[in-house]
């Protein structure tokens, strides 16, 4: 897990960033030639889908709703696969071997599907930022209490504690997308994805129930889950199962940053490095 900088005896201040989608992605092509009812092509204009490129299996080719669903699964599952035409992924590189010598590494399997993921996910989630400071002063002081030599704190159990009371207050956050049916999930359960670097590359474990947890037991679940992931040995199961994810970029500094929704989630909290700096009181 991601550390921040040795605790001082100084306030940190730091910069937050929420991310979530506000509007869907429309296609441009009017298509007026393709043989569709209208609330076809709504649909089709309200998911992103270009009417025009999608098989019609009605009379003369006609395109029925079922269709444009098809076509879009389809879409989608070749995007996730890492290959299709329309994936980025999938476009072949040019020959960089003409310009110099090159070292090609094979990606592992975590990289890969990293990859594959944060790809599907930046062309199926519309992406807005939303940057803000917190001050953090008398949070400082609590969490510098009850540091001791033997059990170290972290500012991000308590941004996972925050997280989670957010969740129940805002629950259009603690939600997914279902566009087949044309639906809004509202999930119960405040489960928080942390973000791990680890040499084979990003993974996202998540903490479970942390409404109900207290600052040391989350504490000790990241300690945990951070060991296991160095030693390979987190799950696919411990990496599923997300209200909103959590992205500390604090041990590296920097002002502010733009992560991607970790998607079927909504939405992703990404903290930088605090500081300080000077704030008018009492005017």
């Amino acid at each position: 897990v991601k550390e921040e900088p040795k605790a001082s005896s100084k306030p940190e201040p730091v910069a937050v960033s929420n991310v979530s989608p506000t509007a869907p992605v429309a296609s441009s092509h009017p298509a007026k030639d393709v043989a569709a009812a209208p609330s076809v092509r709504r649909f089709a204009r309200e998911i992103g889908i270009d009417i025009s490129q999608v098989p019609g299996t009605g009379p003369s080719g006609r395109i029925s709703l079922e269709d444009v669903k098809a076509y879009t699964k389809a879409l989608n599952t070749s995007r996730q696969g890492g290959s299709g035409g329309t994936s980025l992924a999938a476009r072949p590189l040019p020959d960089f071997s003409k310009f110099g010598t090159l070292d090609r590494q094979p990606m592992n399997n975590v990289r890969k599907k990293t990859a594959e993921h944060l790809s599907y996910a930046w062309q199926a989630i519309p992406h807005v930022t939303q940057f803000g400071k917190a001050d953090i002063t008398e949070l400082e002081k609590l969490r510098k209490k009850y540091t001791t030599p033997e059990r170290g704190l972290t500012i991000t159990p308590f941004l996972m504690k925050v997280m989670a009371s957010a969740l129940k207050q805002f629950p259009q956050f603690n939600a997914s997308i279902d566009m087949e049916r044309h639906e809004i999930l509202y999930k119960k359960y405040f489960n928080i994805g942390v973000a791990v670097d680890t040499e084979r590359g990003l993974i996202v474990p998540v903490i479970r129930d942390v409404e109900k947890k207290n600052i040391f037991q989350i504490v000790d679940d990241l300690k945990d889950v951070a060991k296991r992931a160095r030693e390979k040995r987190v799950t696919l199961e411990e990496m599923q199962g997300g209200s909103i994810t959590l992205t500390n970029l604090g041990g590296i500094g920097g002002t502010s940053f733009t992560p991607i929704v970790n998607w079927p989630e909504v939405a992703i909290l990404g903290v930088s490095r605090g500081g300080w700096e000077q704030v008018y009181e009492n005017g």
